[in-house]
């Protein structure tokens, strides 16, 4: 306070502001400082929730898909560590080699053996030792390629070092390493990629899927002696049916169709092939998204090849953007005597080089 001359004049003032004080000095008179506290928390302005929009429901939905793909990613890659045997060093050294295809095309050799499990009582099964190829599948996918090109089991072929013979008895021969040679030499393509089909773990696949839709003419078949025999009876009528696993295995093994008798092994490769496609559609559909982690442990499970861990996703991936063509299936013109006696298929030239060129277009 400043003096002032006169002193009759009343005092002068000067006001200072401070600053909000996270307390104050205490509570009002007749108030508990509980009380005081408990004002000042409704004092405070409410906090105002986020509001649901168009756009963070879509950014939620998106966050949990990836979140599902990436568990799924990581079963996949923990059970090809767990469960994938791989190829040995012979067979990836007959390989062609390449990358896992994602932004390039490439060829992968699919087989499948006969090899039966014990007590089997179907006719001509191999329980043991070597075992022929069953089925036959080139895939032509990645770097937007889509292809599938199915050999009859019975084409005659010359078999490196072995003359003239069915090829599936290639595999017998000298497994994986000489049937990707055979192929090679037959068709004259490179074959970058191989995959065995462990028909043991199949049906488990299948089922991980939640079954398969494949359309298929009247079937019935009994396979490793049916059900009378501990094996398995199939019966399908004409029209689109729903397989579990056991009976998709059933339908691809399928080689004596009671409903046509004229069917052949040819109608059998078609099967095959309807059962790929068909796993494919499953595997891409709403469903199979549901399902993707339990189709991620199953699938190291029961397809062997030359590639495992981040390759074989990236070449999964690839080949899962890849389109579904239709597939193709040599067509034999007529049949061959071979030396043992015993009878193959046989097709043309102009056939088999056509078929190579469509395939080779992807």
């Amino acid at each position: 306070m400043a003096p002032t001359s006169d002193p009759e004049a009343p005092p002068e003032y000067r006001v200072y502001r401070s600053r909000p004080r996270l307390l104050s000095r205490g509570p009002k008179p007749g108030e508990s400082l509980l009380d005081d506290l408990r004002g000042r928390r409704r004092e405070r302005p409410p906090r105002r929730r986020p509001r649901i929009t168009v756009g963070r429901v879509v950014a939620a939905v998106a966050a949990a898909i990836v979140a599902w793909l990436v568990l799924a990613l990581v079963v996949f890659l923990v059970s090809s560590l767990v469960h994938g045997d791989g190829a040995n060093s012979a067979t990836e050294a007959a390989l062609d080699g390449g990358g896992p295809g994602l932004f390039s095309a490439t060829t992968t050799l699919v087989l499948g053996s006969d090899q039966r499990t014990k007590g089997t009582k179907e006719p001509g099964a191999s329980t043991s030792g070597p075992s022929r190829a069953d089925s036959i599948l080139l895939l032509r996918t990645g770097g937007g390629a889509s292809a599938k090109l199915s050999i009859p089991r019975d084409t005659v072929v010359d078999i490196p070092g072995h003359g003239r013979n069915k090829i599936n008895a290639a595999f017998a021969i000298g497994g994986a390493p000489l049937m990707i040679r055979t192929v090679r030499q037959y068709l004259g393509i490179e074959v970058n990629h191989i995959v065995l089909v462990n028909f043991a773990n199949f049906p488990s696949l299948i089922d991980a899927m939640g079954g398969i839709s494949v359309k298929t003419g009247c079937v019935v078949s009994l396979i490793n002696g049916g059900r009378a025999n501990g094996g398995t009876t199939l019966r399908l009528r004409a029209g689109t049916n729903h397989l579990d696993g056991k009976q998709a295995l059933a339908l691809a093994r399928t080689r004596k169709n009671r409903c046509n008798p004229a069917e052949n092994d040819v109608t059998r490769a078609r099967r095959q092939l309807q059962i790929v496609s068909a796993m494919k559609s499953r595997v891409l559909s709403p469903s199979g998204f549901v399902r993707a982690p339990l189709i991620a442990w199953q699938a190291p499970k029961t397809l062997r090849g030359d590639m495992n861990g981040p390759t074989l996703v990236l070449y999964a991936l690839g080949t899962g953007l890849s389109g579904n063509a239709p597939t193709r299936v040599l067509a034999p013109s007529g049949a061959e005597t071979l030396p043992d006696g015993g009878a193959g298929l046989v097709v043309s030239d102009a056939e088999r080089h056509a078929e190579v060129r469509r395939f080779l277009k992807g």
